[in-house]
């Protein structure tokens, strides 16, 4: 909600939440619209971390596990796991072992909340917290 974003924020970590990112400076996070103008993750990684620097993390977005294997190897500090089922989160938290933090995302609801945390993810982002109040 325009110009109530903090307030947000706040409600999220009040309800025993934590935030994702403050703002759009806190992170870097690639998306598939970043993918679309670099053309490839190795060459939209390259740019973010020669535009940001190397103390700022980076998070890419994916959809599969190939995404994840390219997003591993480009260096991603965190992985968010986008739209995934059981099994894909299970086998995508194990390639991540050790070399970068798996956090799911995409349609996770309150019912699905258990089972997306059995599956082994170091965080589970819920968007409409703050996009659908």
């Amino acid at each position: 909600t325009p110009l109530l974003i903090n307030l947000q924020k706040y409600a999220v970590r009040a309800g025993g939440g934590c935030n994702h990112r403050m703002g759009l400076d806190d992170a870097i996070l690639i998306k598939d619209n970043h993918l679309m103008y670099s053309g490839t993750l190795k060459q939209a990684s390259a740019n973010a971390k020669a535009a940001a620097g190397h103390l700022i993390p980076m998070e890419v977005e994916v959809d599969t596990i190939a995404q994840l294997e390219e997003a591993l190897e480009a260096g991603a500090d965190f992985v968010l796991l986008d739209n995934m089922d059981n099994d894909t989160l299970k086998l995508a938290v194990s390639l991540c072992q050790g070399k970068a933090k798996a956090e799911a995302s995409g349609g996770i609801t309150f019912e699905r909340l258990k089972t997306v945390a059995d599956c082994g993810v170091d965080c589970i982002a819920l968007g409409y917290l703050t996009h659908s109040v």
